[in-house]
């Protein structure tokens, strides 16, 4: 079961995302925050799998709060649920260490995917959020976190394997990421895709 902790002010939201999460079947909330300091005390004793928490509170930034829970307890996976759908705050929330960005107008479906996906160590952005990120121009492409250490990795040379070892991950999710980053990228191999890496200083 995967335990969540809800972070937003507003109280009738969280409790239709309280019944979301607990009819899911698979999640269950286990915490309830209505501002940032009441989240990271109630981190202090027991840290949930996934936190859904609001960017704008009355107490704290959620991207700065984002970045300080990730600091204290790495291990804890963080879905922004915001009504914010600016590239600048999905990008700042990503490179803060959330693992997935979900719009609070998003069906009900998509916020119980983001924290599956997240809990499976996947990053997860909503459809809107998805289409905001891919749209910009190859100059401006936008890499997650752990894209960023592979794409790293593949520079210094290391080999899929090597780089499985060191990320803590089998080799075919290595394989997949790859895949993905050329992709992305728009490189037919490694040597254009280090090439692009060095010249965007993607790293």
């Amino acid at each position: 079961m995967i335990t969540v902790h809800i972070v937003d002010d507003h109280k009738i939201l969280v409790e239709g995302l309280q019944k979301l999460v607990d009819n899911s079947g698979f999640a269950q909330t286990t915490a309830v925050s209505y501002t940032g300091e009441d989240c990271l005390w109630k981190l202090s004793f027991k840290q949930p799998h996934v936190i859904l928490l609001d960017i704008n509170l009355p107490d704290w930034s959620g991207i700065d709060l984002c970045s300080v829970i990730k600091e204290k307890y790495p291990q804890v996976k963080i879905v922004a649920l915001t009504s914010y759908s600016e590239y600048s705050i999905v990008r700042q929330m990503l490179e803060n260490g959330a693992s997935g960005y979900v719009i609070k107008n998003a069906m009900p479906e998509e916020i119980l995917l983001g924290i599956q996906t997240v809990a499976d160590n996947e990053t997860f952005l909503c459809e809107e959020i998805d289409f905001l990120m891919n749209k910009r121009s190859v100059e401006q492409v936008w890499l997650t976190p752990r894209e960023k250490i592979l794409l790293q990795h593949i520079v210094n040379g290391y080999t899929n394997p090597e780089i499985a070892e060191q990320m803590l991950l089998a080799v075919d999710t290595i394989n997949n990421y790859r895949k993905k980053l050329l992709c992305k990228l728009n490189a037919r191999n490694t040597a254009v895709l280090v090439r692009i890496a060095l010249e965007q200083k993607l790293v």
